[in-house]
């Protein structure tokens, strides 16, 4: 895939040149890097013009994400909150001989061999996290895939900057932000819904959200959830 950057009124504009038939412009979270797919063969200056055209609508988007509430910075220490599946946990730390994370009643349990060390605490609960959303997974992207007649794709379960989830349409494999693990059943069906309805349909035309609304009627409401809720603190 070829790439170049473009500038406009001091927004800096990553183009990506793949084979598809109409310009996609979009601003990401966490830190609202704006990129432009954009069909081979288009000139830098015709990309321009499209992105200054836009230029209101992109700033306004970078906007949100900058005044959108963060996270707090995490100590892993007991007492502090943390989130599993949309609901509030206070973290309680122990000492133990072995490493485990469970969630006992409105706390999650963390026993540690060093609680003092935030980075085992914190590879701990994701590690915990990662487990948990890929039994979830599993059940959703089976019911989903069978209600939709596509094959349940192969998926992974990563940490990504700009997205909650992705599809490799060639390979029908799908992947996953861990963040989820966090969010609300209803926001993690609407990531699992978009990104099988990419199995039928690559680009994010009217097609493609003919079939979110035939799929999932209320994702747009689940969409609106999700990118309301706090954001990790920026990192570059």
């Amino acid at each position: 895939m070829q790439t170049e950057t473009i500038k406009i009124g001091g927004v800096e504009i990553e183009v990506r040149f793949k084979d598809i038939k109409n310009l996609h412009l979009s601003v990401h979270p966490p830190l609202g890097k704006v990129t432009i797919s954009s069909p081979i063969g288009y000139s830098l200056e015709k990309l321009r013009i499209y992105a200054a055209t836009k230029l209101g609508w992109i700033k306004k988007e970078q906007h949100k994400f900058h005044t959108q509430e963060r996270e707090p910075i995490r100590d892993y220490t007991t007492q502090e909150s943390h989130f599993f599946l949309g609901t509030r946990y206070l973290l309680r730390m122990e000492k133990a001989t072995k490493n485990t994370v469970e969630v006992k009643g409105r706390k999650i349990l963390i026993r540690s061999t060093d609680p003092s060390d935030k980075v085992l605490s914190e590879m701990l609960l994701y590690r915990f996290y990662r487990k948990e959303l890929r039994q979830l997974l599993i059940s959703m992207i089976a019911e989903k895939s069978k209600a939709m007649d596509v094959p349940a794709p192969p998926f992974r379960i990563r940490r990504m900057k700009t997205k909650w989830g992705s599809c490799a349409v060639d390979k029908s494999r799908v992947w996953f932000n861990i963040e989820l693990a966090k969010k609300p059943l209803d926001c993690i069906e609407y990531v699992v819904v978009h990104e099988l309805v990419h199995l039928l349909e690559r680009h994010h035309n009217k097609r493609f959200i003919l079939l979110m609304d035939k799929h999932l009627p209320s994702w747009r409401t689940q969409k609106k959830l999700l990118n309301e809720l706090p954001l990790l603190h920026a990192k570059d």
